[in-house]
C-alpha cells in the first residue's frame, strides 16, 4: 500500500509504539523457547534425563506445527481472521503450553511411569512444549504481518530487525539467567515458572496492541482507502498453490530451514558444548552462548536498516551463510579448545545470525502479494519447524550413541561427558547447504527481478 499522509501508520510514534508492544510479547515467547537449554546437566542430575530424552523433549517444539500442520492452519486463520484475533489466540496458546510444561517438570506425580516407551514426565513436558510451539510460531507470523501492515514502504527491514533483536533479548535472558534462577529458587522447574508469569504479561501486552490495530483500520477507512489488500480479502485455498509454485519462495524457505537448523538446535546444546569441549564452569557456561543473542540485538537492526536504505538483501544472506560455515567448522576441530576461541566464534556466529534474518524476512513481501503473506510466512515457518523438530532429535541421538567419552561428577551425581566434534560437523553441513540456496536465491532474483538487491524504502 502506498504511503498516505493521514493514516495512523504515518505517525512515527504510533507505528514504533505498536512495534514495541508486539515485540515484547515475542521477547516473552523466546525466553521460554530457550530457557531449558542451559539446564541440560541439571535435568540429568535432578530428573535423571539422558541426552536422548533431552533431544526428544527439545524436538517437541515442532511436533504439532509439523505433523498436524498447525502452522499452516494458523496462517490461514491469520489471512481470514486478521492479526487481532490470531495474535490473542496465539499468545493464549503460549500460556497454556507453558503451564503444562511447568506442571510436568515440577511434579513428582509421574515418577516411575512410562509413556510411549519413555519417561512419562519427558513426554508430558514435550506435549506442553509442543503446545507452546504452536502459539509462539503463529505469534511470529502474526507479528511479521503486523510489521508489514504498519511499515510497508517505510522502515520495514529495520522494524523487522528491531523486533527480532527484542525477541533475541529473550533468548539472551534465557541463556544467562536460567541457571541462576534454578539455583536461587532451588529447582530446575523454577525458570519455567518465571516464563509463565512473563507470558501472562505478554498476553496482556498483545491485547493492548489490538486497540491500536483497530485505530489503524479506522484511520485507513477515514482516509477513504481500502484495507482489502491486508486483511479483508478472503483467503482462497488456491493461494497455497500460488505460493508453492514460486521458486523464489522455495529458495527462501529452504535457506530458512537450513540456516535456523544450524543455529537454534546449536543453542540448545551450546552450554553443554562449553562444559565438555572448553571446560567452562557449569555455573558460567550459559553466559558464552548468551553472547550470541546480545550481538544480534545490535546488529540485526543495523543490517535491516542497511537493507532498507542500500538494498543487497541476497548478498547479505550469502555473507551470513559463509560466517555460519566458518564458525561450526572451527568448533568441530578437536584441539581448538581455548575459552577465548569459544567466545570469538560465538561473536562471529552472532554476526551471521544477524545478517541472514535481517534480509530474509523482509524479502518475502517482495516475492509474495500482501494478502497471501500470512500463509506464505506460515508455510516457511512450517518448513523451518521440520528442521527444529528433527535436528535436536538427531543431535541428541548422535551424542548418546557415538559421543559419550566418560563421566564427570556434578553436585555429587555422575553425568556423561561428550565429544561434540560430530555434531558440529553436522551443523557445518547445514551451513554449506544454506550457502548454496542463498546463491540460488540471488540468481532467481536476477532472473525474475524481485528487487531483493534494491532498497526497501521508497524514494
Amino acid at each position: 500500500m502506498e504511503s498516505i499522509t493521514n493514516t495512523l501508520r504515518d505517525s512515527k510514534a504510533a507505528r514504533w509504539t505498536a512495534l514495541g508492544v508486539v515485540a515484547f510479547t515475542m521477547l516473552c515467547g523466546y525466553y521460554l523457547t530457550d530457557v531449558m537449554a542451559p539446564l541440560k546437566p541439571l535435568l540429568e542430575k535432578e530428573l535423571l534425563w539422558n541426552s536422548a530424552e533431552y533431544g526428544f523433549f527439545t524436538s517437541a517444539y515442532g511436533w504439532f506445527n509439523v505433523f498436524l500442520l498447525m502452522l499452516l492452519w494458523g496462517g490461514i486463520i491469520l489471512d481470514k481472521m486478521g492479526v487481532r484475533f490470531t495474535g490473542v489466540m496465539a499468545a493464549s496458546i503460549m500460556v497454556i503450553g507453558t503451564a503444562i510444561k511447568y506442571w510436568a517438570i515440577s511434579t513428582h506425580a509421574m515418577d516411575g511411569h512410562v509413556l510411549l516407551g519413555m519417561k512419562e514426565q519427558v513426554v508430558v513436558a514435550g506435549l506442553g512444549f509442543a503446545t507452546f510451539g504452536v502459539g509462539v510460531e503463529v505469534a511470529g507470523i502474526t507479528v511479521s504481518k503486523i510489521i508489514v501492515k504498519w511499515f510497508k514502504g517505510k522502515e520495514m527491514a529495520l522494524a523487522m530487525g528491531l523486533e527480532m533483536a527484542t525477541a533475541r533479548l529473550g533468548t539472551a535472558l534465557a541463556m544467562t539467567t536460567s541457571i541462576p534462577i534454578a539455583r536461587a529458587l532451588h529447582g530446575v522447574s523454577k525458570p519455567i515458572l518465571v516464563c509463565l508469569i512473563m507470558l501472562c504479561i505478554g498476553l496482556i501486552s498483545f491485547i493492548v496492541y489490538t486497540f491500536m490495530d483497530k485505530k489503524l483500520d479506522k484511520s485507513v477507512e477515514a482516509a477513504g482507502l481500502s484495507i482489502s489488500s491486508e486483511e479483508e480479502e478472503s483467503f482462497r485455498m488456491k493461494d497455497i498453490l500460488f505460493i508453492v509454485k514460486n521458486r523464489g519462495w522455495w529458495y527462501i524457505a529452504i535457506l530458512c530451514v537450513l540456516f535456523y537448523s544450524a543455529v537454534f538446535p546449536f543453542i540448545k546444546y551450546a552450554t553443554d558444548l562449553m562444559v565438555n569441549k572448553f571446560h567452562v564452569d557449569q555455573e558460567l557456561a550459559g553466559i558464552i552462548p548468551g553472547l550470541l543473542p546480545f550481538g544480534t540485538i545490535l546488529l540485526t537492526p543495523f543490517f535491516g536498516n542497511l537493507y532498507d536504505r542500500k538494498g543487497k538483501g541476497a548478498t547479505i544472506m550469502i555473507i551470513g551463510a559463509i560466517l555460519l560455515i566458518f564458525v561450526h567448522a572451527m568448533y568441530s576441530i578437536p584441539f581448538l579448545n581455548a575459552t577465548p576461541i569459544a567466545i570469538f566464534l560465538i561473536i562471529i556466529l552472532g554476526i551471521g545470525f544477524s545478517l541472514v534474518p535481517s534480509a530474509m524476512w523482509p524479502s518475502v513481501p517482495k516475492i509474495i502479494p500482501e494478502k497471501q503473506l500470512g500463509t506464505a510466512y506460515a508455510l516457511i515457518f512450517l518448513i523451518q519447524n521440520i528442521g527444529l523438530s528433527l535436528v535436536p532429535l538427531l543431535i541428541g541421538w548422535v551424542l548418546n550413541k557415538y559421543c559419550i567419552t566418560g563421566t564427570r561428577m556434578l553436585d555429587g551425581v555422575a553425568v556423561s561427558n561428550y565429544n561434540y566434534t560430530l555434531p558440529m560437523l553436522i551443523f557445518t553441513c547445514f551451513g554449506v547447504l544454506a550457502l548454496i540456496f542463498a546463491f540460488l536465491l540471488k540468481a532467481e532474483d536476477k532472473k525474475k527481478g524481485y528487487g531483493l538487491e534494491l532498497p526497501n524504502i521508497k524514494q
